[in-house]
């Protein structure tokens, strides 16, 4: 029974051991014992990263526990249009996070290997942000509603947008622009997996009744891969994508490929 009530007491901690934490963040092992634990938000707990995370570790705005908390609670970072006082609020893939004071933009993306990326963005882009379908249902009184990816309840959508599609979402309003429908030859990013971080265009969707649907995804040079249909986020209507995209362009290199590029690097170099 003390066990028991003492896991209890730990699961309700904000802090959890850093070892645990997800690869994803990137987290070193030396500079502390413990990671925070993001708060119960828009995003599940293991598919985010800490607000605290992102300011200290990844954009360097605070050295300390203490100096990133004077800087939320000072009430110049924003996400997705909204002031966020909370440290550890979870902040997940296509959030858009606003810093007024130095007229800076971010969009939260991957890498090709899998790992949160802080994309930065421009003014007119950070207007809006993309969100993915994940149901569909009718409300009281007959009024039809969608759920996105980042816990958002959308009435009134178009009759044409179903699950798997994916909305342009504009923030301050919160009203839908316009919207991708889940399609091969459409441009995808994909948000789980093995391939988590790669960009391609649809090219077909296999069906695999009682159990995962898988498609398959085409990047820019040619290579081919299969993923998850939940793991696929589409992102623009053709080849060109809504959202600037980070560096490679989602294009996943070999360890050959990539030794050859830091090879001929240093040769530049020298």
């Amino acid at each position: 029974y003390q066990r028991r009530v003492r896991e209890a007491v730990v699961s309700t901690q904000s802090t959890g051991k850093r070892l645990n934490a997800p690869k994803k963040w990137m987290l070193d092992k030396l500079s502390g014992k413990l990671a925070p634990r993001p708060s119960a938000g828009p995003h599940k707990l293991r598919e985010s990263m800490p607000l605290i995370v992102v300011l200290r570790n990844k954009l360097k705005y605070s050295l300390t526990y203490n100096e990133t908390k004077k800087v939320t609670m000072s009430r110049a970072i924003k996400v997705d249009g909204k002031v966020r006082t909370d440290m550890c609020f979870p902040i997940g893939f296509q959030d858009v996070i606003t810093i007024d004071k130095t007229g800076e933009h971010f969009r939260m993306l991957f890498d090709v290997k899998g790992r949160f990326l802080i994309h930065r963005i421009k003014k007119d882009e950070a207007a809006y942000k993309l969100c993915r379908v994940k149901s569909l249902s009718t409300a009281a009184k007959g009024i039809p509603v969608l759920v996105t990816h980042d816990g958002r309840t959308i009435r009134y959508p178009a009759p044409s947008v179903k699950v798997h599609d994916t909305i342009k979402l504009e923030i301050e309003t919160g009203k839908i622009l316009d919207y991708v429908k889940f399609e091969p030859g459409n441009v995808a990013y994909i948000t789980g997996g093995q391939n988590c971080g790669r960009i391609g265009i649809i090219t077909h969707k296999e069906k695999h009744p009682g159990s995962f649907d898988i498609v398959h995804v085409k990047d820019s040079v040619g290579h081919s891969f299969a993923t998850r249909l939940n793991n696929v986020f589409p992102i623009g209507k053709g080849k060109p994508a809504w959202i600037s995209l980070p560096r490679g362009k989602g294009v996943r290199l070999s360890i050959a490929e990539e030794r050859d590029r830091k090879l001929a690097a240093k040769a530049k170099e020298m």
